[in-house]
């Protein structure tokens, strides 16, 4: 497919999706979310794929929604704003349905809605001159884009609230300590060391993980009865595949799995 706004590349097992707006620090446009919902669709659809990076082009993870769009928007009803918002958000947060994990490569600033997009994501690398703010308040906006979702169920509702109600930034080893980012890295050691995880889990059973990553996004949502009855179920499945008959050989004989998703 052809993109404006954003550059998706699948080479084997790992794929990306960048954002490439460089010149306006990758902030987020309707084009854009749409493009993030079309690629979606293509790399769900692209067989073997086991892990899908994504980043910002240039300095920035993304520094939100872009101004002129906010602008603009204050010019419609409430009515026309409501549906908007929700196609806009809509976009971006489509990432959540990737059948595969998902590793944001935060190496710069990721603000407002471009934080969102990156907490939409499975995992969170961070540069050490990465910042990080939930910056909606500072402009008189609600926060959106899944934050008063997504931040309370990652970081915890005190946590979130710090944030969201300052809109304060915070950064690398802040972000680390709060549990917004899984690792931090270097900015020269970055793109290596989101490879490396990719790696760890493409190397894993490409079922298993898929499953694992569907049953985490419910995970807040479910009781512990809920939580068995999908654990028993998704193993009943594996304990059909030709994976696990793999894994189980492997181990026998000393040596790494060979998965084929079967």
């Amino acid at each position: 497919m052809i993109y404006s706004e954003i550059h998706v590349v699948a080479v084997g097992e790992i794929a990306e999706i960048v954002l490439a707006r460089p010149a306006a620090r990758n902030a987020m446009t309707d084009v854009m979310g749409a493009e993030i919902q079309r690629a979606v669709v293509e790399l769900n659809a692209r067989p073997g794929l086991r892990v899908v990076l994504v980043r910002g082009q240039g300095e920035a993870f993304s520094a939100g929604g872009d101004f002129a769009m906010l602008a603009e928007r204050a010019e419609h009803e409430p009515d026309d704003n409501r549906a908007a918002m929700r196609a806009f958000y809509a976009g971006f947060l489509s990432v959540r349905t990737l059948r595969v994990p998902t590793i944001a490569v935060i190496g710069g600033p990721a603000i407002g809605a471009g934080l969102c997009f990156a907490l939409a994501c499975d995992l969170r690398l961070a540069a050490t001159t990465a910042r990080l703010a939930a910056s909606f308040v500072r402009l008189g906006l609600h926060p959106g884009m899944g934050a008063t979702f997504l931040l309370p169920r990652l970081i915890g509702p005190a946590a979130a609230a710090d944030l969201l109600l300052t809109g304060r930034s915070v950064d690398a080893d802040e972000a680390l300590r709060l549990g917004l980012v899984n690792q931090v890295h270097p900015p020269e050691a970055l793109d290596a060391a989101a490879r490396t995880l990719a790696a760890q889990i493409a190397g894993a059973g490409p079922i298993a993980v898929a499953q694992t990553k569907q049953t985490l996004l419910g995970a807040l949502e479910r009781d512990l009865d809920d939580a068995l009855d999908r654990e028993a179920d998704a193993q009943a499945t594996n304990f059909e595949s030709v994976d696990l008959q793999e894994a189980l050989q492997a181990v026998a004989e000393h040596r790494p799995p060979r998965f084929r998703g079967e």
